[in-house]
C-alpha cells in the first residue's frame, strides 16, 4: 500500500494568527535529502509542526513554509548550503492547523568521505523576542519587494540593507539573536 506524500499544495490555506512557542530548551532537528525532502525529523519537530512523522518523512520541507517568509531568505539559505557553508536565520514556519511558530535555524550540508553533499541537517531553537520584533518588518519589506518587482528586487533590498548597516547576513542574524539590533 502506498501513501500520499504531502507537498506544498497540501499546506493549510486557512492561515491563522495563532502562535505556538518553542520551549527555551527544545531543539527541532530534521534532515533532508539534497532536494529538500525530509528524511528524518525529531519528535519536537512533529509536535511544533502539527504533522505526524509519517506525514513529514518524504515531504518537501517547504510544506511548512509560511507565506510571511520572503523567498529571498530561502534563496540565501540554499546558496550558502549548496556551497557547503553554514546558514543561520530566522524562519516563521506554518503549522498543519494554520498557525505558526518561529525558529532560529542552523543548516549545514552533510558530506560523504569524498566531499559530496549527500543531505542537509537543520537544528532549530527558540529565537529571542527582540530578534523576531526586529526581523518581522524587514521580512515584510522583502516580501513587498518580491510581490512588486520579483526576487531580484528583494535580494537587492536585502543587500542594500546589509550594506547600509555595514554587516553581512550571518553577522546580522547572529547579532539579532544576541539582542543586538542595527
Amino acid at each position: 500500500m502506498s501513501r500520499k506524500i504531502l507537498s506544498k499544495v497540501d499546506s493549510p490555506r486557512n492561515i491563522t494568527n495563532h502562535e505556538k512557542l518553542l520551549d527555551a530548551n527544545d531543539f527541532i532537528v530534521s534532515k533532508t535529502d539534497t532536494k529538500g525532502n525530509i528524511i528524518y525529523c525529531n519528535e519536537i519537530f512533529t509536535e511544533m509542526s502539527g504533522y505526524k512523522a509519517s506525514e513529514l518523512i518524504g515531504a518537501n520541507h517547504n510544506l511548512i513554509r509560511h507565506p510571511d517568509m520572503p523567498r529571498v531568505a530561502f534563496k540565501t539559505a540554499w546558496d550558502l548550503i549548496k556551497e557547503k557553508k553554514e546558514f543561520f536565520g530566522f524562519v516563521k514556519n506554518l503549522r498543519a492547523d494554520g498557525g505558526f511558530y518561529w525558529v532560529f535555524t542552523y543548516i549545514t550540508a552533510d558530506q560523504d568521505l569524498k566531499g559530496n553533499v549527500v543531505s542537509y541537517t537543520s537544528v532549530r531553537r527558540k529565537p529571542t523576542t527582540s530578534a523576531i520584533d526586529a526581523i518581522t518588518p524587514v521580512y515584510k519589506l522583502l516580501i513587498d519587494a518580491e510581490k512588486r518587482d520579483g526576487m531580484k528586487a528583494s535580494e537587492k533590498l536585502l543587500n542594500d540593507f546589509l550594506n547600509e548597516h555595514k554587516t553581512g547576513y550571518e553577522n546580522f542574524v547572529i547579532d539579532l539573536q544576541k539582542g543586538i539590533t542595527p
